[in-house]
């Protein structure tokens, strides 16, 4: 079957963001606030790793994540842009690191959504959550925070997910064209 290669990446990219936002409205369902705080560990965020296999994930992802955070509970349109602007760096910078691997693992693509999403939502939290003037150790906690439910669930379940499709050798179906 001949697919056109635009056809191809609009339906790829299409089935990564359903799957993002179902993921992420499944778990807002049964552990609220777990995906939707400023301490989170947002489970779909393991799907950032597909960008490791294909450019067609960055748009996918990143609508993905505007979908979700559109309902999610309490987000307010510039939580909505800049959440989505740290996914849409994040997944850009993991697929130009995907070759920088460390015993066959993509580690430094695994570190992009904290480092993106860490620095932007905390700068976000800081400037648009806490009242009074910016302050840099109320930042770096913020930030930190963010990161480290991004380190947790990239390090650990992406990593799997990056391995799971290697092992299976289903790569080629997320860029077979």
């Amino acid at each position: 079957m001949n697919i056109p290669k635009k056809t191809y990446g609009i339906a790829v990219g299409s089935v990564i963001a359903a799957l993002y936002v179902a993921l992420t409205y499944a778990q807002e369902a049964i552990f609220p606030g777990s995906a939707s705080m400023a301490v989170q560990f947002r489970l779909s965020e393991a799907m950032t790793m597909l960008c490791v296999f294909t450019p067609y994930a960055i748009p996918g992802l990143t609508v993905g994540c505007l979908l979700a955070n559109i309902v999610s509970a309490g987000a307010l349109p510039i939580d909505m842009l800049m959440g989505t602007f740290a996914s849409f760096i994040a997944a850009v910078c993991i697929y130009k690191t995907k070759n920088i691997c460390f015993k066959g693992l993509p580690i430094l693509s695994a570190l992009m959504p904290a480092i993106f999403n860490g620095i932007i939502i905390g700068v976000e939290i800081e400037m648009f959550f806490i009242e009074g003037s910016f302050n840099f150790i109320s930042f770096l906690t913020q930030a930190g925070f963010v990161a480290l439910g991004e380190l947790t669930v990239c390090l650990t379940l992406g990593l799997l997910l990056v391995k799971v499709i290697k092992n299976k050798k289903l790569e080629k179906y997320l860029n077979s064209i």
